[in-house]
């Protein structure tokens, strides 16, 4: 379905890609994807240990992650297990790809 904002035409893909990149604008963010695609799930707290920083501020990375549907959590009080959700990922990557080889193309 092709959409409309300010004159310019986009599709879900578009949209889907815009959300995955927003999600993935930090460098923090991409470390913990690279960390995850190594692991089959882990927890916040294994992610502390990791990365140099606070717990709430992984947890705000793990917050975007998730609601861009590139990660999920699952709950395992008191902990959250957190792993790659594979079908979105696979999504992602699709739509990088498909976007970083239609922009060769046309330069």
């Amino acid at each position: 379905m092709k959409r409309t904002l300010h004159d310019i035409e986009y599709n879900e893909g578009t949209e889907e890609l815009a959300r995955f990149a927003k999600a993935m604008g930090h460098p923090t963010r991409i470390a913990i994807m690279r960390h995850l695609e190594n692991q089959s799930c882990c927890f916040t707290g294994d992610l502390v240990e990791v990365f140099p920083l606070a717990q709430s501020t992984v947890s705000q990375h793990l917050k975007e992650l998730k609601n861009a549907g590139l990660i999920q959590g699952e709950l395992n009080p008191p902990k959250i297990k957190y792993c790659i959700n594979q079908e979105n990922w696979g999504k992602a990557k699709s739509l990088f790809s498909a976007f970083f080889n239609s922009a060769s193309e046309i330069a």
